[in-house]
């Protein structure tokens, strides 16, 4: 296994001189950073593809862990909630029955997409009801809200810019979910911290993103890892409320990812409690990873209180992780602001899949990341 690198050379040279940062931390935050291999080209057949597991499965990869920091535990199903991963075992988006799949909610419509109510004045221009009424047949068509997951039909951005990404972490072959976003590098994936580092533990291998995938096709190509990058706090213990990881990927027959497929603006400290869709692939029952699904809805605070997450009704199943959060989304377009990414659940409510809020050290690893 490659070990972790330090942002800049002359930082692992100089380390210990005053004002030279210590060694792994980024000069502007507290940035773990990985040099990935160039396997990944070579490695992921459609047949690895198609038997690779989706990360958080319950009995497999766990985000809290026991023994080893970093090392895979094991919730038994039996196991009354917390009896292993104490106070409140909580996975990377484990498994759900699908008798526990709950009703999609009514229609809502997005903000700023429904009818305004004309005020003021008594009259109204020709162009203005033009205008209104476009903007009614349009909410009119707008995708109701839900938590249970369902295919997105709508096409737009969204639909180039998120994919499925494949990696190797201990030896098992693994699944998730990731964005392009836009960077002054143009080669930027953001996706869970736990799909490209098992906290403490390694780091990924064979790590490729695939934007715009639908059962099986890949019409964008793939894109293996080049530079890895996660928060300190991720990198040293696995804290859920840093569970973000950047990954800078490789050209493609020397085209940039975002010049290709584009990319989601991200943001930094957004206001909580915001309208959002959360968007996936899920691959364990009842879905199979194949289509890219949502759910929309209202984020809350974590009622268990162990994060400072926000938490999103929505039944979307392990694969999912690392999906990106979109607020301000206009599903007409496919665009939206990546605010978070579906990161875990807890093993007494899987109805509910949590995201880390994009604070300042998620601001500083992009900074970090956008450069490589």
């Amino acid at each position: 296994m490659t070990p972790s690198l330090p942002l800049l050379a002359v930082t692992a040279l100089l380390t210990g001189l005053p004002g030279v940062p210590a060694r792994g931390v980024s000069p502007v935050g507290d940035v773990v950073e990985h040099v990935a291999g160039h396997a990944a080209g070579t490695y992921w057949t459609p047949q690895r593809m198609a038997g690779a597991v989706p990360i958080g499965l319950l009995g497999g990869l766990q985000k809290i862990t026991t023994g080893r920091p970093g090392a895979p535990s094991v919730l038994p199903p039996d196991a009354p909630s917390g009896s292993v991963l104490p106070p409140v075992a909580r996975t990377a988006l484990p498994p759900v029955a699908h008798a526990a799949l709950l009703p999609a909610a009514g229609a809502v419509l997005a903000p700023g997409q429904a009818a305004r109510r004309s005020t003021g004045t008594a009259t109204t221009s020709t162009a203005d009801k033009t205008s209104r009424t476009a903007r009614t047949r349009q909410a009119a068509a707008m995708p109701p809200a839900t938590t249970t997951g369902t295919r997105w039909a709508a096409g737009g951005s969204v639909t180039r810019t998120t994919g499925r990404v494949f990696l190797t972490l201990n030896g098992v072959d693994f699944s998730c979910s990731a964005s392009a976003v836009r960077s002054a590098n143009r080669d930027l994936v953001v996706t869970a911290g736990h799909c490209v580092k098992d906290g403490a533990g390694d780091w990924a291998e064979n790590w490729t993103f695939v934007p715009g995938y639908d059962d099986g096709r890949q019409p964008y190509g793939a894109f293996p890892a080049r530079r890895m990058f996660v928060a300190g706090p991720w990198s040293r213990s696995g804290n859920d409320d840093y569970d973000v990881g950047m990954v800078a990927v490789d050209d493609l027959d020397d085209q940039h990812l975002t010049d290709l497929v584009g990319g989601q603006p991200i943001a930094f400290d957004p206001p909580r409690a915001r309208r959002t869709y959360g968007f996936g692939f899920p691959a364990d029952p009842p879905y199979d990873g194949e289509r890219l699904l949502y759910c929309a809805g209202v984020p809350h605070a974590d009622p268990q209180r162990q994060t400072r997450d926000q938490g999103l009704r929505c039944d979307l199943t392990a694969g999912a992780s690392g999906g990106p959060w979109l607020s301000g989304f206009d599903p007409a377009s496919g665009r939206g602001t990546l605010t978070s990414v579906s990161s875990f659940k807890y093993s007494n409510d899987h109805r509910t899949m949590y995201g880390p809020y994009f604070g300042s050290a998620v601001r500083d690893l992009f900074r970090t990341a956008e450069r490589a």
